[in-house]
């Protein structure tokens, strides 16, 4: 009996050994290396790859924002618009609305959302592309197709009193090609593109 007592502590201190070293290890100093690494030579990126402007904050490149008039859920004409989010844009409550390509009610939302960016933007509908109308996975995302830039180069032109050949200037110099040369699809992201409209303006 008093054998097995001995072996029972005996593997029960080894265990809570075994418990100590490995949550230090794993949870203290290999997190602090890949932190420490991670400032040092991406600390961007390491940081949300926040964006400055006029001293301040303004957002992030990785997380979509809403670009509606002040107070209201009305989109401002003077700005680029971002891809539908079913959730505001709220980073806290990423994820899709989760309805199928079939669902009645996904059809019937895309179909009045295309009519309304068409409208808006004083195009047909058969040059609104889908990114315009429909969310991304995470409902956050910051990039919209070159496409949806250019169907909305000459409201934004015309909303700031800009020509539209200053406005595709800047949707060209925001144009990333895919990741790699391979990764991906074109993109520009929407607010460093609004940022720019903004700094524009500023100069004229």
């Amino acid at each position: 009996m008093n054998n097995s007592v001995a072996n029972t502590a005996r593997l029960l201190w080894a265990g809570l050994r075994a418990l100590l070293v490995l949550t230090l290890v794993t949870g203290i100093a290999y997190p602090l290396l890949v932190t420490g690494i991670a400032q040092a030579a991406f600390p961007g990126k390491a940081n949300g790859s926040m964006v400055d402007a006029d001293g301040r904050e303004v957002g992030s490149k990785l997380i979509g924002q809403s670009w509606n008039i002040k107070g209201t859920d009305d989109p401002g004409p003077m700005w680029f618009q971002g891809r539908p989010s079913h959730s505001g844009y709220d980073p806290l409550a990423t994820g899709s609305s989760q309805l199928g390509a079939s669902d009645p009610r996904l059809v019937k939302a895309v179909t009045v959302a295309k009519k309304q960016v068409a409208d808006f933007n004083g195009v047909p509908e058969s040059k609104v592309p889908a990114d315009a109308v429909t969310g991304s996975a995470s409902a956050i995302d910051p990039d919209i197709s070159p496409e949806y830039a250019q169907i909305q180069v000459k409201r934004v032109a015309a909303a700031n009193g800009l020509s539209v050949d200053q406005v595709e200037r800047l949707v060209k110099d925001h144009t990333q090609g895919r990741t790699a040369g391979f990764l991906g699809e074109p993109r520009v992201n929407v607010l460093e593109l609004n940022l720019a409209v903004r700094a524009l303006l500023s100069r004229n």
